[in-house]
């Protein structure tokens, strides 16, 4: 059998964590008899320094011929610290997202006990921590109209959503949480806005369809606290664009460090995989990136493929290596070890243990 994605290394410490991911493909090949074919592509800062375009038509095209995709980090400060700035690294994700019809984004939190120490939460808090978050991703106020009046003093961004959009990842996040706890959360603003109470009316009406799922509700400013007040009381927790954006942020943290947190973009077809941690130009080039987010999104990826002990495998061997203080300097600064070695330390695991 033989699997085709794209590679986007994209800006930053990108292509540093997803050269370590990659060192694992040989070794997948070789022990579950399998083929890999991958070309690169570029996107974000890098694809805007040498195309002026932030996803190249070239890019989009590979992509649509692929059967996944994995990808680095998008972002440049030059762009962030100029609001005049018309092109933008993060149209070209805005792009691909909508281009591949990439609605749904999942975000998997789990703690690991060995890093409850550098958790911002206290210990108690931590213990059981497993919850999923369903991002919609194609649509709501990143995707709406918007723009200014004549003379600049005013600004709108309109926030859209259907029934069809609600329902397709609610339906997800009802099917995951069967596979789970059983128990779905909707984060919205129902009372305030519009679109939520339209949310809250579609995931209600769908709600018997899964009688074995409990669902409630959560507004928005709640769920940020209770996020960080009760963790473990989340299961599937599902939400509009922009909230999914802010609440997957701010869950980040919850395990210590942001390098250890995958995520996939899914549709009706291609998928895409990646860290969710941001490009962090100040540390590229050092050799001294966490690459266990996007070694993770691997898993994700060989999951997507149906390798699934594979994935298991990779995840196995990562608990080891934070067990066993193979990590980086985010998580033990006394005694870091470099990007490369972390990534050679798993392939050389999993050669022997898959």
């Amino acid at each position: 059998m033989e699997f085709k994605f794209v590679v986007l290394p994209g800006d930053g410490i990108g292509p540093e964590v997803v050269a370590q991911a990659l060192k694992l493909i040989p070794v997948i090949e070789d022990k579950e008899k399998v083929k890999f074919s991958y070309e690169e592509g570029l996107i974000g800062a890098t694809a805007i320094d040498q195309t002026g375009n932030p996803l190249p038509d070239d890019t989009l095209e590979k992509c649509m011929k692929s059967n996944a995709i994995l990808l680095g980090a998008v972002g440049h400060p030059k762009f962030d610290l100029d609001p005049t700035a018309a092109v933008r690294p993060e149209q070209g994700l805005l792009k691909i997202r909508k281009s591949l019809g990439l609605f749904a984004n999942i975000r998997p939190v789990k703690t690991f006990p060995v890093l409850d120490p550098i958790s911002p939460l206290k210990e108690h808090l931590l213990k059981g921590v497993d919850f999923v978050v369903f991002r919609e991703l194609t649509g709501g106020i990143y995707f709406g109209e918007k723009g200014r009046n004549e003379d600049g003093t005013e600004a709108y961004d309109h926030c859209n959503y259907s029934v069809p959009e609600i329902q397709r990842i609610a339906r997800m996040a009802f099917e995951t949480a069967g596979k789970r706890r059983k128990k779905v959360t909707l984060v919205d603003k129902a009372n305030i806005l519009e679109t939520s109470r339209l949310w809250r009316e579609t995931v209600q009406r769908l709600a018997p369809e899964y009688p074995d799922i409990t669902l409630d509700f959560m507004f928005v400013d709640n769920a940020a606290m209770q996020i960080i007040l009760q963790p473990a009381n989340f299961d599937v927790v599902l939400t509009e664009n922009m909230f999914g954006d802010i609440i997957t942020d701010e869950a980040s943290v919850i395990t210590g460090s942001i390098g250890m947190l995958p995520s996939a973009s899914v549709g009706e077809g291609i998928s895409l995989f990646e860290p969710i941690h941001g490009s962090a130009p100040q540390i590229a080039g050092k050799d001294i990136a966490n690459p266990f987010a996007t070694i993770l999104s691997l898993a994700m990826m060989m999951d997507h493929f149906g390798l699934g002990r594979s994935a298991e495998g990779i995840r196995n061997i990562v608990s080891n290596a934070l067990e066993s203080g193979m990590v980086t300097g985010d998580i033990t600064p006394d005694n870091p070890r470099r990007t490369s070695e972390v990534g050679d330390w798993v392939r050389d695991q999993l050669q022997q243990t898959l």
